[in-house]
């Protein structure tokens, strides 16, 4: 197995997953959550379909997550003045101070990885090439 990418890579998606869960049960979000609000900490006021694209996600795959953090008052929804059928997700001030609060989740895997920033980078780096060449949306 230890030959096998596909498997290193799951299973060190899952060891980042358990390293990240203690720190967003504190916070009250989930991990499909954590990546909602990543995406609109990086451009908020998207559409819950650029945010599913954004994640190469289906829209009903985000929907669930969206409505929960507009539940807890971490965003709001907003349809379109141009095209109602849109729904544009916003970040409210507890859902930006949020997103400020949960970047300790970076800091805490490269603490307990061992490597750099320099390190983590280049491997994100690579592991993104290997999406795009597989077919791989973003």
């Amino acid at each position: 197995m230890d030959n096998q990418l596909c498997f290193s890579l799951y299973a060190a998606s899952i060891a980042i997953n358990r390293t990240y869960k203690p720190m967003l049960d504190s916070m009250g979000i989930t991990y499909p959550q954590y990546l909602v609000l990543c995406t609109l900490g990086e451009n908020d006021g998207l559409t819950v379909g650029a945010i599913a694209d954004r994640l190469a996600l289906e829209s009903s795959t985000i929907t669930p997550p969206v409505q929960r953090l507009e539940q807890a008052g971490y965003v709001e929804r907003r349809r379109s003045k141009i095209d109602e059928r849109q729904v544009h997700v916003w970040l409210t001030e507890a859902g930006r101070a949020l997103f400020a609060r949960s970047r300790c989740l970076g800091e805490t895997l490269t603490e307990r990885s061992g490597m750099t920033p320099a390190q983590l980078d280049a491997l994100n780096r690579q592991v993104r090439e290997l999406r795009e060449m597989l077919g791989g949306e973003q």
